[in-house]
């Protein structure tokens, strides 16, 4: 099936916020990316393919950045960076107007969803480097129907999620360099996502069950059997990463009913709350080996801000603090950090109020990638 969100919507939520679980629209100004180093505070902008936005959603550890960026023929195009984030390559797409790229390890091989030739979207994986893109195919007969990547570890197994035959969504993951696709079943419910992988290609990522609530899990090595990662007290929760010792970064509904990121022990064991910014929610998108977490969290009073922990979670600082972007632009997402410290983050100049309410008027609610049975967030 095609994707209905707009393309520019698309690569953001799909890459990025569809790991989340939630999805707000984006206020109708510009949107940067940088890397954050937090030991140094060196600040790095990444540019763009030519359009206005750009969309980072993952880093590796030299510094080489993916994510999706506007072109200069007004689509959108999955990139790469060189290390440390310099020049940007455009990556092409699998034969349709648009592609975005969501995952990198460290060879820079990077992972994420295009547009085809035909009316679908397909997974895809580059070489070394962004070289070359290969369509994975999806879980149905003949690449029928759509998929999406998320994750890639060293071996190049990357984990994501795609249409079945019997008309579900389930997550994958597939052999080295993208060999093969194996369905990895849910908790129960029709729906599953995997959105993160390690060097053991344990997968973290979030199931439906049967009682149509959603939850975080993880897998043993190569994806082996599926285990509930429970809540923060609520109905449902969303894993977003995986760390080399196993342990999950995410949110979840609280007891209170607010949204709140976590991070897990190692092989998925509790969950522990890592707390806000000063308003109701907050949401992480990424964690590192030290398990660094970054994330975004509204402040109160209409802010949204990226932030950053110390290591196993410890204390969520705004990233902000760390620095000062040219023209008061602030960083309000952040989406990855590798082992060094490094933080891929997207900035937006200071709006008007009127674009905070719309701001915050999304936060908390399903993204158009998550409304639909394909498009990640289905019934059950």
């Amino acid at each position: 099936m095609k994707n209905t969100c707009s393309p520019k919507i698309r690569s953001f939520v799909l890459a990025a916020a569809l790991s989340a679980g939630f999805a707000f629209v984006p206020p109708a100004f510009a949107k940067s990316s940088w890397i954050v180093d937090s030991g140094s505070k060196g600040l790095t902008e990444l540019g763009t393919l030519g359009g206005s936005d750009t969309l980072a959603s993952g880093i590796n550890a030299t510094g080489q950045a993916t994510g999706s960026s506007d072109t200069t023929g007004g689509s959108t195009h999955a990139f790469i960076t060189g290390p440390g984030g310099a020049g940007m390559t455009d990556l092409g797409t699998l034969g349709g107007g648009n592609s975005s790229a969501a995952g990198i390890n460290a060879a820079g091989q990077a992972v994420g969803n295009s547009d085809t030739a035909g009316i679908n979207v397909h997974a895809f994986i580059t070489g070394p480097n962004g070289a070359g893109m290969t369509d994975l195919g999806t879980l149905r007969a003949n690449g029928q129907g759509d998929s999406y990547a998320f994750a890639i570890n060293a071996d190049g197994r990357v984990a994501g999620y795609s249409d079945t035959a019997g008309g579900s969504t389930h997550a994958f993951i597939t052999g080295p360099n993208g060999a093969g696709m194996t369905d990895l079943g849910t908790l129960g419910g029709s729906f599953s996502s995997a959105t993160g992988i390690n060097a053991t290609g344990q997968v973290a990522g979030t199931s439906g069950l049967s009682n149509g609530s959603r939850h975080a899990f993880i897998t043993g090595p190569n994806g082996a059997g599926m285990t509930d990662l429970g809540t923060l007290g609520g109905l449902n929760s969303f894993a977003s990463g995986i760390n080399a010792t196993g342990q999950v970064a995410g949110y979840s509904d609280t007891a209170a009913g607010d949204t709140h990121a976590f991070i897990t022990g190692p092989n998925g064991t509790g969950m522990i709350d890592l707390g806000v910014l000063g308003g109701g929610n907050s949401f992480a998108l990424g964690l590192n080996d030290a398990g660094q977490v970054v994330g975004y969290a509204d402040m109160g009073g209409g802010d949204i801000h990226a932030f950053l922990t110390g290591a196993n979670g410890a204390g969520m600082a705004d990233l902000n603090s760390l620095a000062s972007l040219p023209g008061g632009a602030i960083l309000t997402e952040a989406h990855g950090i590798n082992n060094l410290g490094q933080v891929v983050a997207i900035a937006s100049p200071v709006p008007e109020p009127a674009s905070y309410a719309l701001m915050l008027a999304g936060l908390g609610l399903m993204g158009c990638a998550a409304q639909g049975k394909a498009r990640g967030k289905g019934a059950g």
